[in-house]
């Protein structure tokens, strides 16, 4: 196993713990902000796709799925829907209403496959390059890689959390 494989292994588990979690997302679930968070599962779920999307855009050259693969349009989010989340308002995350379980999961894995696929293009030799020297130490895309993958699978972890609180 070399080191692609080990990122495509990686980058393939957040959607398969979406596909998981998905009989679960009732859209009274989906819409909840357990503890009062300004983030609802949806929101999570929603994050994670656009976070893995608007990344891989960046680093393939490609269009995002978001928009190719028509889940903006089936969202029907507008503007906040192109964000990714970060830095959003409180009243924006809460603006981020998705009652859809099935769209969320599929819109995941779609961003999912297209970094598996955009993966299997690379060599391990081009994990090294810089892609972002305005940090210090650099970003190499292997980095940028690992920590889209890493995101991904802390925001359906605090979804499938989120989905596990008993409700009173």
């Amino acid at each position: 196993m070399n080191a692609i494989d080990i990122l495509i292994d990686a980058a393939a588990r957040p959607a398969d713990a979406v596909d998981a979690l998905r009989p679960t997302l009732t859209p009274e679930l989906l819409v909840q902000h357990p503890g009062g968070h300004p983030n609802s599962i949806a929101w999570l779920l929603w994050h994670t796709g656009r976070e893995i999307d608007v990344q891989l855009a960046d680093l393939s050259g490609e269009q995002e799925v978001w928009r190719s693969g028509g889940f903006r349009e089936r969202f029907g989010l507008g503007e906040l829907g192109d964000a990714v989340g970060y830095g959003q308002s409180a009243d924006q995350a809460h603006s981020v209403v998705v009652t859809d379980g099935a769209l969320l999961a599929e819109y995941v894995r779609a961003a999912t496959d297209a970094l598996i696929a955009y993966l299997r293009t690379l060599s391990e030799d081009e994990l090294g390059a810089v892609i972002d020297d305005a940090w210090d130490p650099p970003v190499t895309r292997g980095a940028r890689l690992v920590s889209v993958i890493d995101d991904a699978a802390q925001h359906v972890g605090q979804a499938a959390y989120a989905a596990g609180i008993p409700r009173t």
